[in-house]
């Protein structure tokens, strides 16, 4: 497995600041929380211990919350994009002095409404889903590498999707010039200069997955470490927000993971400063072929986030077929191409004795990795990994 490595230079424990509460803070998730949880079909997933890989990756445990039965959408994505959908058109309707209680008049304003998205898949699959929900409607746009399957799944939620030239970053631009000239409403999960609110609600809702994860530990000691996948950043953000703020300086140790295709975490700690990568961000992680950093993210992870890993695209199937096997004996897991990059930044380190010590893994670790999504894309799920995700999960029963 080819892997890079780079610590954070300016990785600190110091307390949750002005700026980073600014952005993501405990009365705003108790809202989002509320709110999420007060949905049809709200459960928790799954937070399962993985005692083989464990062993195997030389800590004393390996604990993975399986985000892929997450509202039947298959992707942590779920929390945020539609939770984002939902504050727009509260907001919106606020303006014109309707309040969501009044059912119907709620119901008008929000057909009126268009909310616009880029998207790898997921986060538009969220959206997509709000929009149906709550009454809007949805137009999607997905860059050339975007797979069928996904496009297929969006537009079963009575989205229209747009297919763009170029890579994501391409797509977000894409995406906002149609939303300028309609006056539809952009709901991104990543944010930049000028547009900050409505990625932050995004980010919000996802903190309701490691707020999950904390609670399951119930009499457990809290992880040690934890390992996330970054695309633009806003899951890891949000995670490590949540965990900062809920530990303060005895927070886990936290380790970013990026496609090597598209690694803009690895660049942008390398120079100590956001820096984007360019090209076609050519990676099988499909979710997290993103070539510029969130700026929100940014604010957060610039001091929190201890190292970052890059990853081959190889790792990522070695990691999909490793859960569906469960090869160490543990229970057999459906996992999409972009769900396993954090469990395989870990396994990545296993020959790495400095970098192991670099970031105090050893023997005694309690880590804690997130399953981001399952099966998103069927048919290419199945060419990977060689069984169908049904096949997998009536094995994991």
């Amino acid at each position: 497995m080819t892997h890079a490595f780079c610590l954070n230079r300016d990785a600190s424990r110091e307390a949750y600041g002005a700026e980073q509460a600014a952005i993501l803070n405990d009365d705003a998730f108790a809202k989002a929380c509320d709110t999420i949880c007060g949905w049809s079909g709200y459960e928790p997933t799954p937070l399962v211990a993985l005692s083989g890989l464990a062993e195997e990756a030389g800590v004393a445990q390996l604990l993975y919350k399986d985000e892929a039965s997450r509202f039947g959408l298959g992707s942590f994505k779920a929390l945020g994009g539609a939770y984002a959908v939902w504050q727009v058109l509260c907001r919106t309707a606020a303006d014109k002095g309707i309040s969501p209680s009044d059912t119907s008049a709620f119901a008008d304003h929000a057909a009126t409404m268009t909310v616009a998205c880029a998207t790898d898949g997921n986060h538009g699959r969220s959206v997509a889903w709000g929009a149906r929900t709550f009454g809007c409607s949805c137009a999607i746009f997905i860059h050339e590498g975007v797979s069928v399957g996904r496009k297929t799944a969006m537009k079963s939620f009575g989205a229209t999707v747009t297919r763009c030239k170029g890579n994501y970053d391409d797509s977000i631009r894409e995406a906002q010039s149609h939303a300028d000239q309609n006056g539809w409403i952009i709901v991104s999960d990543t944010s930049y200069e000028g547009y900050t609110e409505i990625p932050k609600d995004v980010m919000q809702g996802y903190e309701l997955m490691v707020h999950e994860a904390m609670e399951q530990l119930q009499d457990q000691q809290a992880p040690t470490h934890v390992f996330l996948q970054t695309g633009v950043g806003g899951m890891a953000a949000a995670v490590v927000a949540y965990l900062w703020r809920r530990y303060g300086d005895k927070r886990p140790v936290v380790v970013l993971a990026d496609p090597l295709n598209s690694a803009c975490w690895l660049e942008t700690f390398r120079n100590g400063q956001p820096t984007a990568v360019h090209g076609d961000l050519d990676t099988l992680m499909a979710g997290l072929a993103c070539g510029e950093i969130s700026d929100l993210a940014w604010s957060i992870l610039k001091t929190s986030a201890d190292a970052v890993v890059g990853l081959d695209d190889q790792s990522a199937i070695e990691g999909m077929r490793l859960l569906a096997d469960g090869t160490y004996g543990d229970p057999k897991l459906v996992a999409g191409e972009s769900a396993v990059a954090g469990l395989m930044a870990l396994l990545a380190l296993n020959d790495g004795a400095e970098e192991r010590t670099a970031i105090g893994l050893d023997s005694s670790s309690r880590v804690l990795v997130f399953g981001t999504e399952g099966a998103t894309d069927a048919e290419l799920y199945e060419n990977l990994v060689g069984l169908t995700a049904e096949a997998v999960a009536a094995a994991g029963e």
